[in-house]
């Protein structure tokens, strides 16, 4: 069985995630905006079951667009939000695939709230830059 560990920036804050995840997708909803600090959030599903949080969290509540609430925690050290629940999905647990730091981990299958979409957000890797290393 594949055992992921995503962390805060500090790494006082750990989610241990056993098998893969149910569901992986991008969100750009105001609300994971401002959250993520991004223009789009990035999350997991996992099943509650295989979800092991450790160390110290902070949480922080919020209704959503379809009414019902997400439970955010974060780090109380470094605020990164890692995980989430929400009461409208109790048998999953969301981690922000950022959190996990792992480029091999599987793709997005699912993009939500794209009439909210930066036109340019997804289009990034193909922008003239200067790539710094």
């Amino acid at each position: 069985m594949t055992t992921r560990i995503a962390s805060c920036s500090c790494g006082q804050l750990r989610v241990t995630c056993e098998g893969e995840p149910v569901r992986v997708s991008i969100c750009h909803c105001l609300d994971c905006q401002k959250r993520s600090g991004s223009v789009f959030a990035t999350q997991a599903r996992f099943p509650r079951e295989g979800v092991t949080i450790e160390g110290d969290t902070r949480q922080w509540s919020r209704r959503g667009d379809g009414g019902g609430t997400a439970t955010f925690n974060f780090c109380p050290v470094c605020g990164s939000t890692v995980c989430w629940s929400a009461d409208f999905a109790p048998d999953v647990f969301y981690v922000t695939v950022g959190a996990f730091a792992d480029p091999s981990f599987p793709p997005p299958t699912v993009s939500v709230y794209e009439e909210r979409k930066h036109p340019w957000a997804l289009a990034a890797g193909e922008l003239p830059m200067e790539r710094q290393f």
